[in-house]
């Protein structure tokens, strides 16, 4: 699994109860600690390390030296209006890339998704809640071979909190509109259980309902199975699984149904196999435990 929010800790103790079948764990990826602006949200979350906190693109090499030395495994920038300047996610980018890893940026408004393009980010998360993305803007997505992770289930949840001129139908539009354009969208539910994050999809569950979302945009059934599994598989380099060939990572799931006519059946699931090795969800009967 890839995990390119800033919870490593939080997610990592959630794994810790994750199901191990005969030693078999889920993988995990991660960004750990984002870049963000002074006088931004995350900044002032507690214990919240200082070194992530960037004033200018002199800090950038070491921001990404420390997150690596921490295990990251890519590297996030959050931008918004606070920041940081445009020189600081370019030189964020250029530092990343030099020494290999892709590179992700939050932007959640097309004037920050603007941003992250220019700098030459791989991939964007998150799309406006106000209004959809501008066609030209989604079609630079494509040309530039960057990738959208338009997190649905995170926008409709946080246009559900009131807030004016938040609407779920801008995030839509905006799916609907890299869709249309061609651009690679991989499926993202910005799943979290952080004290003091107002809308905290739930794992594992939460994917079912962003495939969901991602049909209502306009994406088949087929490209959004391909958005959850062949492409991110893909765009993060993963070689050895997202799709079933032989000699490939067997993580598989057995469901009831044909997704491809109604999407909801990814919900009825019979049995799982992680890395060959077989698991039966609660509520399903029993049975041998093989390893494929």
């Amino acid at each position: 699994m890839c995990f390119d929010d800033g919870n490593r800790r939080d997610f990592l103790r959630t794994a810790a109860a994750a199901v191990t079948v005969a030693g078999v764990l889920t993988d995990i990826r991660s960004a750990g600690t984002p870049a963000v602006a002074p006088g931004s949200p995350q900044s002032h979350l507690p214990a919240f390390p200082a070194d992530a906190v960037l004033t200018g693109p002199e800090q950038a090499g070491r921001f990404v030296r420390n997150r690596i030395a921490e295990g990251s495994d890519h590297i996030k920038i959050i931008v918004d209006e606070s920041g940081p300047s445009q020189e600081t996610v370019e030189a964020l980018t250029a530092a990343a890339h030099t020494r290999g890893r892709l590179v992700m940026a939050r932007a959640s408004t097309a004037v920050a998704a603007d941003r992250a393009l220019t700098a030459g980010v791989d991939m964007v998360r998150h799309v406006p809640l106000d209004s959809p993305l501008p066609d030209a803007l989604a079609a630079r997505f494509a040309s530039g071979g960057h990738v959208a992770v338009p997190t649905p289930t995170m926008m409709e949840g946080f246009a559900a909190l009131g807030v004016p001129g938040t609407d779920h139908a801008a995030a839509e539009g905006s799916a609907a509109a890299l869709h249309r354009a061609g651009a690679r969208i991989l499926a993202g539910t910005d799943a979290n259980c952080t004290p003091g994050i107002p809308v905290q999809s739930a794992y594992g569950v939460g994917l079912h309902h962003e495939l969901d979302l991602l049909v209502q945009a306009g994406l088949t059934p087929a490209e959004a199975l391909r958005a959850a599994t062949s492409l991110p598989a893909q765009s993060f380099g993963l070689r050895d699984r997202g799709v079933v060939r032989p000699g490939h990572r067997a993580d598989l799931v057995l469901i009831d149904g044909d997704p491809l006519a109604d999407i909801a059946a990814t919900r009825s699931i019979r049995r799982v196999r992680v890395g060959g090795v077989e698991h039966v969800p609660a509520g399903r009967p029993a049975g041998r435990v093989t390893r494929g």
